[in-house]
């Protein structure tokens, strides 16, 4: 049985919320998510308060969990200063960078220019290196951009190459604004994967209830057995547009999974429960 891995977002679900999630709320909902045993917990970030001020407190919130030995812990940062923060914690396993093919996005996300930010990426990738950490770059905006910046699979294909070239071996497609469609999906994963037989190339997908199957399903038959979703579907990107597009529904993934016969290893009592808590504690 082929083994579809999940990474749960529920930093991405919380990010663009209003609202403040008590600190307390958030420790029990991400320990519930702990629990369930997912491949990887995207779970704070060390980012400027200023900038997002929902996860303010994820120093805090890292003190109150219980880790699950299956789950690697990830932390998304912006430049070195969070990088070398997170790096001093031993329970954070991977660093998650925002790499955007949109010289717009890519300002507007982190307030430097795409150049500036690889020259972040090079020098968070050697703290990395030499910390024992994992670091992640996601390439958003991935399958096209709402500011008519150019964008083409040749493009994505070329800043992929450039990332495993500094020895980066995680790098996700990021969909950003729900973007992507099966054509575009199906040919950047047909492309990278068998280009970079030895990176993990991910999916970060958004989308509607109406376009998760199709997106996913071209993923996967594309080679990518790496996939993030938040229960749910809670959250998007903040600072893309005004407007939020949810993420991929864990439940829909799984429902992918049972329907084409995946092992996820996921505990189901446990994952059943989380979206209890998850329900208490997202306010909708």
């Amino acid at each position: 049985m082929e083994k579809l891995s999940i990474c749960e977002c529920p930093r991405d679900a919380m990010q663009g919320l209003k609202e403040f999630i008590p600190t307390e709320q958030k420790i029990k909902y991400l320990n519930s998510l702990l629990k369930v045993g997912f491949d990887c917990l995207d779970f704070g970030s060390f980012v400027s308060p200023k900038a997002i001020p929902q996860l303010a407190d994820t120093k805090e919130v890292l003190k109150g969990l219980e880790l699950n030995p299956k789950t690697k812990m990830l932390a998304i940062v912006a430049n070195l200063r969070g990088a070398e923060d997170a790096c001093e914690y031993e329970e954070i396993d991977i660093l998650g960078f925002p790499f955007s093919v949109s010289e717009t996005f890519q300002q507007r996300n982190t307030n430097k220019s795409i150049a500036a930010s690889l020259v972040s990426v090079q020098r968070i990738q050697e703290l990395c290196e030499k910390q024992g950490k994992s670091l992640q770059v996601y390439l958003s905006m991935a399958f096209g951009n709402p500011y008519g910046d150019e964008w083409s699979a040749d493009i994505v294909n070329d800043w992929a190459h450039q990332l495993h070239d500094l020895g980066i071996n995680k790098i996700s497609l990021a969909d950003t604004i729900g973007v992507s469609q099966e054509d575009n999906i199906s040919a950047l994963f047909s492309t990278l994967i068998p280009a970079l037989p030895k990176a993990e190339i991910s999916a970060h997908l958004h989308s509607t209830p109406d376009t998760w199957h199709a997106k996913v399903d071209a993923a996967w038959k594309a080679g990518c057995k790496h996939f993030d979703s938040a229960i749910k579907g809670f959250g998007g990107c903040p600072m893309a547009k005004d407007d939020l597009t949810g993420n991929l529904a864990t439940e829909s993934l799984l429902s992918y999974a049972e329907k084409e016969n995946l092992d996820h290893n996921l505990n189901s009592l446990r994952f059943e429960s989380a979206i209890n808590v998850a329900l208490q504690t997202f306010p909708f």
